[in-house]
């Protein structure tokens, strides 16, 4: 589950992980050293640029949500429904995408 308190840089690092990939293979992925990504997981302050490419490397999008729509996109990344009842995590591609759960 991603809690709204999670960092993206936490974020970025629980999806690498899923994807049972070492930070020697963003290398590969990104052209970005093991050292630069490394620093970057730690509390870098990477510029939107490096985001995107990262975001690339791990199969991901960098999305600006709305904070009235926040809750509502966390709960069918989770599986849930929204008020508008939208499918369950069963029908629900979104279902896992940043925390690992199938």
């Amino acid at each position: 589950m991603t809690s709204p308190s999670m960092s993206l840089l936490e974020q970025i690092k629980r999806r690498r992980l899923f994807l049972d990939l070492t930070q020697q293979d963003m290398q590969a992925r990104i052209g970005m050293t093991r050292q630069q990504y490394q620093r970057l997981e730690r509390g870098g302050n990477p510029r939107l640029e490096t985001l995107t490419l990262v975001a690339e490397g791990l199969n991901a999008e960098l999305m600006l949500i709305p904070r009235e729509k926040r809750l509502a996109v966390q709960r069918l990344l989770e599986g849930g429904t929204d008020e508008a009842g939208t499918p369950s995590a069963d029908e629900n591609p979104w279902h896992g995408l940043l925390d690992g759960d199938a």
